[in-house]
C-alpha cells in the first residue's frame, strides 16, 4: 500500500451503486474499475429513473456513487424543460432540478455530499469558498461579501470599467463543458470581441456548439449576455496564460481523497482549452521542466489543487482547473469540477499512490480502503 492509501487490491465487504446515465462511458469505464478490483458489477440507478420517481434508496452497504447526469437528451428535458440538448438556456433550472433531486437520494454511503455539489455547481458560491479559504483564484467582482449583481450585458460593461477588467470570462454560474462561457476582450475606441462556442440561431436562442467563435459586434455580445443573465453569470478576470508550442495551456488536475493522483495539459489555439471544443492534450513532463526552469516547484502547484479539493472534504473526487501564468511561476484555480475525473487511459502522477491505475480505478481504491467489508456474493 502506498503513503496515500490508494491501491488496487481487492477489499472486503462492500457493494457499489452509480447514479447515472447507464450508456454513458463515465458509468462503463467507472464498473470496469469496479469489476477489476473483484467486485461485482456496480448497481446502475438511472437519472430518468431518479427523477421520475422522486427519488431512490440504497442499502446501508452500497457505496454511492453520483455520476454526471449529462449526455442524456431525456435527463436535459427533465431537469432544464428544454427540447433541445444544444440549448445552453435553462442552467438555472437545471441546477435547481439536480440539486434538489441529489436530496431524494436515501441511504448508502455517499462518495460525493450533496452541499459539496451545490457549491461546486454554482461558480459564485465556489469562488468565494476557494477565496475564502486562501486559495488563489482570478479576481471575481461577483463572488464573496458584495457580490455585484449582472443582469445583463450594460452591468458587464460597468463592472469591467470600475474592477479594471479590459478583459475577462463572463461564465453562467451554473454551466459546465464551457458551455455558454465568453472570453471577452475590449481595446481602445471601443472596439470589443467575444471568443466562444454559443452559436445565436436566427430567433436569438442559443446553442452549443462544438466549432469555436469570435464575435466582434457588440450588439452580438450583449444579446448572448443579455440572455443568459436570468439564468445568472459570474465574471472572472482574464489571466493571461501560460503556453506550450506556441499554444495556450492549462492543467486539469483530478484530487482524490484529498491527494493530487492524474494530471493533463491542456492546450489550444483559443482561451477556451476544453479539450472537446478543439483543444488537445500537451506533454506534462515539458509543462514540470518549465515550471521549475522558472524557479517554481511542481510540487507546490499540486499543492494548490489539493487544497482547492479540500473545501469540499465530504467529496471523494474532484478535477481542479490549474491556470497557469505566462512565465510558469504563479498559478490560480479556474474552476473545481464535481465530474471532472473524465480522463480516460490516463494513469496516476509518479509518487501519488495512483501509478498505474487511470482515475476511476483510483477512486474504487479509495473508497473500498475508507469503507473496507467483503465483497458480496
Amino acid at each position: 500500500m502506498s503513503a496515500t492509501g490508494v491501491h488496487s487490491g481487492r477489499a472486503p465487504g462492500r457493494r457499489f451503486a452509480v447514479v447515472g446515465n447507464p450508456d454513458n462511458r463515465r458509468v462503463t469505464l467507472f464498473a470496469e474499475a469496479v469489476r477489476a478490483a473483484g467486485l461485482p458489477a456496480p448497481r446502475v440507478v438511472p437519472w430518468p429513473e431518479v427523477l421520475r420517481a422522486g427519488g431512490a434508496e440504497f442499502d446501508d452497504g452500497e457505496i454511492v456513487r453520483i455520476d454526471s447526469p449529462g449526455e442524456n437528451a431525456d435527463v436535459d428535458r427533465l431537469l432544464r424543460g428544454v427540447e433541445d440538448p444544444t440549448r445552453v438556456e435553462g442552467s438555472a433550472r437545471w441546477y435547481a432540478g439536480f440539486t434538489a433531486a441529489l436530496r431524494t437520494l436515501r441511504g448508502g454511503i455517499r462518495l460525493d455530499d450533496p452541499d459539496d455539489l451545490a457549491v461546486l455547481f454554482d461558480k459564485r458560491r465556489c469562488h468565494a469558498v476557494l477565496e475564502a479559504a486562501g486559495v488563489p483564484v482570478p479576481a471575481s467582482p461577483t463572488s464573496g461579501p458584495g457580490a455585484a449583481p449582472v443582469r445583463g450585458w450594460d452591468d458587464v460593461r460597468t463592472l469591467m470599467r470600475e474592477h479594471r477588467m479590459p478583459r475577462l470570462f463572463v461564465k453562467p454560474a451554473h454551466g459546465s463543458s464551457a458551455s455558454g462561457v465568453l472570453a471577452v476582450e475590449s481595446a481602445g475606441g471601443g472596439r470589443i470581441r467575444a471568443t466562444t462556442s454559443v452559436e445565436i440561431g436566427a430567433d436569438g436562442r442559443l446553442f452549443n456548439s462544438l466549432k469555436v467563435r469570435r464575435y466582434e459586434r457588440e450588439g452580438d455580445i450583449a444579446a448572448i449576455v443579455d440572455t443568459l443573465a436570468p439564468d445568472g453569470l459570474h465574471l472572472e478576470r482574464w489571466l493571461p496564460k501560460a503556453s506550450q508550442q506556441g499554444r495556450v495551456a492549462d492543467l486539469r488536475v483530478v484530487v482524490v481523497a484529498g491527494r493530487a493522483t492524474h494530471a493533463v495539459v491542456r492546450t489550444s489555439r483559443w482561451p477556451l482549452t476544453n479539450l472537446h471544443l478543439g483543444g488537445s492534450r500537451g506533454d506534462l513532463d515539458t509543462a514540470r521542466r518549465a515550471v521549475e526552469a522558472a524557479g517554481a516547484r511542481w510540487t507546490d502547484l499540486l499543492d494548490v489543487c489539493e487544497r482547492a479539493a479540500a473545501c469540499f472534504p465530504r467529496t471523494l473526487c474532484v478535477g481542479v482547473d490549474l491556470l497557469l501564468a505566462v512565465g510558469w511561476r504563479r498559478a490560480a484555480v479556474g474552476e473545481v469540477n464535481a465530474f471532472g475525473d473524465l480522463l480516460p487511459r490516463l494513469t496516476g502522477l509518479p509518487g501519488s499512490g495512483a501509478e498505474g491505475l487511470d482515475t476511476y480505478a483510483t477512486q474504487v481504491a479509495a473508497a473500498l480502503l475508507a469503507y473496507g467489508g467483503r465483497p458480496a456474493d
